[in-house]
């Protein structure tokens, strides 16, 4: 039923947006309108609940308790663990954002500070600490925790709608949890295509930087092309195979990159920016978390954060899935640490190393990396290389780093939506993963040619609005279902200190 529904809408988005590109791309801004207008807040306030849910939850009296029992093994290594963490949750994200984004907030800071400053320069940097930072992956945290826990510890299936019973009892086997599974896999699509669409941008761009190949529709068509037959062959080889080989790789070519551009860049700069933007970071974390701005009406917070706020809940099912399914046997604290610390320092040395780099090419080097950005986001990061060192040759990596992230991302995906499609398999067939690597890309095609970046922004923040409801709700359920097993597990060793102590006193008795 959810396979069906999800397919048959899925296919009827992308047959409106192919044949009428310019009634979508009108009802699309129109529904962005309204949810920024009407629902801004309550994004902030979600997203925000969501971290300090994780963070409770690593301190509380569930922190020991272990996904599958307490005799199960991680089936991964924590260094790969980590480098799936990273791979399926950023990827491109960062390649894309890593340099854009902080000398997008030079040039246009969110508020109160003059352009193209020093001060505008920390403030970029601040505002790109905190959209990367612990908020997106607390609400992968959230996901992927009460998908892990209902799944290995409940033996319930690994479907969104499963970690609802606590609340919903048996109408989860109904047209109530096809609908909540439905969401899901819709959710998860579109917030998938945002991401490749970023990816497509970058690697066309890439290729006309460095090459010459000129950037149009076809070249798009093409790039997205190759890329979903990568992916899709790659999907076949299985979770143990093709996405744990390509995410071991992702992380090796990251980490060769950003050691690179440490080396040859403003080292001492770099170390220096990111200490005080930490610093920054933790002095305005909740202040920065509930922040808009009634009184002036600026559109700063809307066109970053909370695009960001929705980008990141579009990608919670398929990220949380993808997390549960490789964190089996971690404890509860070990899971929040694991996926809410370390990929966040992780993107803070990415946007220290890049983002400053740039910053600093901007302030000291007479290199106009901000014109490079305003007209064209995608090629900012060639740009920068473009001033170092063997830069062709580096810019040459980061479109091998893009395209592999591309792949693992959309492996991925259609590895997550063939399990939300069909039921909760662990091991969706072969046709249905392939037949959602297609529609994925599709989307992808449709929204960069309705209206490229800003198109692919709408579409994450309107189809998350529904969705960060059902989160909330899961929140609550995860809560219920742990509560009940830490009374059940009090009880029992209570009783067993009663049989102890019925045992010696029995054993005292027989002594006298």
């Amino acid at each position: 039923m959810v396979l069906r529904i999800s397919l048959a809408l899925t296919v009827l988005f992308v047959l409106i947006g192919a044949l009428l590109p310019d009634l979508f791309g009108r009802a699309t801004g129109a529904l962005l309108t309204l949810t920024i207008e009407r629902f801004g807040w309550f994004y902030l306030l979600a997203v925000f609940g969501f971290l300090l849910f994780t963070i409770y939850l690593a301190f509380s009296r569930f922190a020991q308790l272990r996904l599958g029992g307490e005799d199960a093994e991680p089936e991964f290594s924590r260094g790969t663990w980590f480098a799936m963490l990273f791979s399926a949750g950023m990827g491109i994200g960062l390649v894309f954002w890593g340099v854009a984004e902080p000398l997008s907030h030079f040039v246009s800071p969110s508020r109160g500070v003059a352009a193209s400053t020093p001060e505008a320069a920390r403030m970029a940097m601040h505002a790109s600490f905190f959209h990367w930072g612990l908020h997106p992956w607390a609400i992968y945290s959230v996901m992927g925790l009460a998908l892990a826990y209902f799944k290995f510890n409940r033996g319930a299936p690994g479907l969104i709608s499963a970690v609802f019973r606590p609340l919903l009892g048996r109408r989860v086997d109904g047209p109530l949890g096809y609908a909540i599974d439905t969401l899901a896999v819709l959710t998860t699509a579109f917030g998938v295509a945002t991401s490749l669409g970023f990816g497509a941008l970058q690697i066309e761009s890439g290729l006309a930087y460095l090459w010459g190949v000129p950037q149009n529709g076809w070249t798009t068509f093409w790039v997205v092309a190759g890329a979903t037959v990568l992916f899709v062959l790659s999907s076949l080889t299985g979770l143990t195979r093709g996405i744990r080989v390509l995410s071991n790789l992702n992380l090796w070519l990251a980490v060769c990159l950003l050691l690179l551009l440490l080396v040859l860049g403003p080292t001492g700069f770099i170390f220096e920016i990111f200490t005080t933007t930490l610093g920054d970071y933790l002095d305005d974390l909740i202040a920065q978390s509930l922040r808009l701005t009634p009184y002036s009406q600026n559109g700063w917070v809307a066109g970053w954060t909370l695009f960001y706020w929705a980008w990141w809940i579009t990608w919670a099912p398929f990220v949380g899935m993808f997390i549960a399914r490789v964190s089996r046997g971690r404890t509860i604290r070990e899971f929040v640490v694991g996926v809410l610390l370390v990929p966040t320092l992780a993107s803070f040395a990415w946007f220290a190393v890049f983002g400053g780099s740039g910053l600093w090419l901007q302030l000291f080097g007479s290199v106009d990396l901000a014109a490079a950005v305003g007209d064209n986001t995608a090629t900012a990061l060639y740009h920068l290389f473009d001033a170092m060192p063997g830069g062709a040759l580096l810019s040459t990596v980061a479109m091998l780093l893009v395209l592999s992230f591309f792949v693992t991302s959309a492996d991925s995906a259609t590895f997550v939506l063939g399990m939300l499609s069909s039921g909760g398999s662990l091991n969706p067939s072969a046709r249905v993963k392939v037949t959602w690597g297609v529609l994925v890309a599709a989307i992808a095609l449709i929204l960069l040619a309705s209206g490229g970046l800003k198109a692919l922004q709408s579409m994450a923040i309107v189809t998350a609005l529904p969705f960060s409801l059902i989160m909330v709700g899961m929140c609550v359920s995860l809560y219920r279902a742990l509560s009940a097993e830490a009374r059940a597990l009090y009880r029992h060793q209570r009783e067993i200190a009663h049989e102890v102590e019925r045992l010696m006193a029995a054993r005292g008795a027989g002594r006298d």
